[in-house]
């Protein structure tokens, strides 16, 4: 498991709703946690680690120590409300940060590793960060959703990471599509 970068096509990939909590599941939660805090991040969404499932984790803190760390499976946004632009960044696409508009409050439902199904009224940072896992879920990255101008000024970092994805197919270190699609559908089949 590594987090994978931009332009990789799991990022595109509608993630699939889980059946079921096991071990394996509980143990790619815990490694996704580890990732987020090893790269400095407060969320990271299962697609973003290669795997198909709508799930994301967060910790507003960014720090097991200190923060309270969330765990959203299977889940839903049901009511968007107001409207605020800030900052955001994402572990996809390193040291890339631009402003994007999201509604300031939601209303979002999902279930929790042990099964229980939690709500949360969220504002802020915390209805920020859910949006952007939850787009993630959807295939849609925070990129999607910059203006004209903030998407032209970070191009040629967007093209960086092109490049560098590219160089990294070529060195066989990422599959080419078609074995991406294969593999997301054979994880699909064993939990979704």
């Amino acid at each position: 498991m590594r987090i994978v970068k931009y332009p990789h096509p799991t990022l595109r990939h509608k993630s699939k709703s889980l059946r079921m909590v096991d071990a394996e599941l509980k143990k790619n939660v815990r490694q996704m946690f580890d990732f987020m805090y090893e790269h400095r991040g407060i969320g990271l969404a299962a697609n973003q680690v290669d795997l198909p499932y709508r799930l994301f984790v967060l910790n507003l803190e960014g720090d097991p120590a200190t923060g309270q760390e969330y765990v959203f499976i299977n889940p839903e946004i049901h009511k968007r409300s107001g409207s605020a632009e800030a900052e955001e960044g994402c572990l996809s696409f390193p040291e890339i940060y631009a402003p994007v508009r999201r509604p300031d409050k939601i209303r979002i439902s999902a279930f929790d590793l042990s099964g229980q199904e939690v709500n949360y009224e969220l504002t802020g940072l915390f209805s920020r960060a859910a949006q952007h896992e939850y787009d993630h879920l959807d295939g849609v990255v925070f990129i999607d959703r910059l203006s004209p101008a903030a998407l032209l000024s970070v191009k040629q970092a967007l093209e960086d990471l092109e490049y560098e994805f590219q160089g990294e197919r070529r060195l066989g270190i990422i599959p080419d599509d078609q074995q991406i699609a294969l593999r997301l559908a054979e994880l699909e089949t064993l939990r979704t």
